[in-house]
């Protein structure tokens, strides 16, 4: 092995390890850690995350990056790694370490401030944290922003390579143009479709059996994974031996915890198939925010809204709730878990409408790192956008401004990959359907050749290859948004008899 190499790597393992404790840290706080408890515990994350900063951003690993950017005797995953490490370098290393180390801590206290102000649905009570939160992302953003480019395309390039507001803004019109007219013709035969048997009483428990159930029945390995509860749902992990998710349960809600949990397995499927050889590294993750919720959303819409899939495993959903569902057929549940009914809350939104959701914060983003918007307007401006594009706005901050928590964390720029992440969906899928029987696989209840196609052209190589490098390596074409109005289209005019 090249010496230069095999002495970063030694740096690396001790950051990874910083790395790894601080994801333990958002594990806790999410789910178990006491109210009060962020308060000191981010003074413990502050010095993690300064250590984490300095063991990385230093001369002597700028060095070792350097040298090995310039040889020829590098495999195909240490070239990607050090071409990683480059950009993460560069992301960093203007920024002086005190005020990192300040902005782990303020962020590590946000998620909490947030929550309450969520609880009291008062934004007023969040704006000043947030104010400042987007204060030093502006600053950050400064140290790194080049000669005609925008801040904001540098945070939407962290969390996907490739991707600038000009691309980003082609990307929206296309949806915008066909999603808003088609939602109206969709509103006016809401009333076709009925899915009132899905607001009943179900026992959370055995909501939590069932969830637990087809975490495994999509391929989440238990032996690998845990599942827990959280208030916003996510997946974390230490390596793809250490994978968790989180789900919630709503009593009057059971298509909430169901489809949480299935998008949540896609998340950490992704995670588990990573190559033993790159986890523990940099690379050994998912390539980007858009191409991990490509996963989620293909486990959970593609595949998990079809009748194919629940052909084989509804009779276990209805032997478990026999009062609730005893007059519910396959067919009208498939309806029903496909009914457009626009909502307030983004995590709940049915899939056509939920790329509006995703356009409004792309906007308001635009405008804060653009426009220098003032923090104090943004439930406003958030209220105006959802009657424009929704017809509906909030009671309240809580289902208004406050429903999500990304901001409270500094993820600027993260939102647009979850539209992203739902064509990249489309477009696989479709092109899946093109080379193996997926339908029949999915009423046979056999997932695996599913899961094993997805692993050989996207898990696996965790971050060596970017986005649209993965997209073109296996159906010879980039992403590409037709594929995701199409699907939306065909499927949302056969559902409501558009034609």
């Amino acid at each position: 092995m090249n010496k230069t190499y095999e002495q970063l790597m030694k740096r690396i393992e001790k950051v990874m390890a910083y790395q790894a404790a601080l994801t333990l840290f958002e594990w806790d706080a999410e789910t178990g850690a006491p109210e009060e408890s962020m308060e000191y515990t981010s003074k413990t994350i502050g010095i993690l995350s300064h250590e984490y900063f300095t063991n990385l951003i230093n001369d002597d690993v700028k060095k070792m990056i350097t040298k090995l950017g310039d040889e020829d005797d590098l495999d195909f995953n240490q070239k990607a790694m050090i071409k990683n490490l480059k950009k993460q370098f560069e992301q960093m290393e203007h920024i002086p370490p005190a005020e990192y180390q300040a902005y782990e801590e303020l962020t590590a206290k946000a998620s909490g401030i947030w929550s309450r102000a969520k609880q009291k649905k008062s934004f007023a009570d969040f704006a000043p944290t947030l104010e400042e939160i987007i204060n030093y992302q502006k600053k950050f953003a400064s140290y790194r922003v080049k000669k005609d480019k925008k801040p904001y395309d540098i945070l939407l390039n962290d969390f996907e390579e490739g991707f600038d507001s000009e691309k980003l803004d082609e990307f929206f019109k296309k949806i915008k143009e066909a999603v808003i007219p088609l939602l109206k013709e969709v509103s006016k035969k809401n009333d076709t479709v009925d899915k009132s048997y899905n607001y009943q009483k179900f026992e959370i428990e055995k909501q939590r059996e069932f969830c637990k159930y087809l975490c495994g029945y999509v391929g989440f390995d238990f032996n690998k994974g845990v599942i827990a509860e959280s208030a916003h749902p996510f997946t974390t992990n230490l390596h793809n031996h250490d994978v968790r998710i989180t789900t919630h349960y709503n009593e009057n809600n059971l298509e909430s915890s169901i489809f949480s949990a299935i998008h949540e397995s896609g998340h950490g499927i992704y995670e588990m198939h990573i190559d033993d050889v790159i986890t523990q590294t940099p690379v050994g993750t998912g390539t980007s925010m858009g191409m991990h919720e490509s996963q989620s959303r293909f486990f959970e819409n593609m595949i998990g809204r079809s009748e194919a899939f629940w052909t084989p495993i509804f009779p276990k959903l209805k032997e478990m709730y026999k009062e609730q569902l005893k007059d519910v057929t396959l067919e009208h549940f498939i309806k029903g878990i496909n009914k457009s009914a626009p909502s307030m809350i983004r995590t709940e939104a049915d899939e056509l409408s939920y790329p509006l959701h995703i356009l409004i914060r792309y906007e308001i983003e635009k405008m804060i790192f653009e426009e220098d918007v003032k923090v104090e307007d943004l439930p406003k401006i958030w209220n105006k956008k959802y009657e424009e594009y929704m017809g509906m706005e909030p009671e309240d901050d809580s289902e208004g401004i406050l429903q999500d928590i990304h901001w409270a964390g500094g993820s600027f720029g993260y939102f647009p990959s979850y539209a992203i992440g739902s064509a990249i969906a489309a477009q696989i899928y479709s092109y899946m359907e093109s080379i193996m029987p997926i339908e029949q696989y999915l009423k046979d209840g056999n997932l695996t050749p599913i899961r094993e196609y997805l692993n050989n052209h996207i898990h696996k190589f965790g971050a060596t290859k970017n986005t649209n490098e993965l997209l073109k390596d296996m159906m010879d074409e980039e992403l590409n948004a037709d594929y995701y109005i199409k699907y939306l289209t065909e499927k949302y005019t056969k559902l409501y008899n558009l034609y």
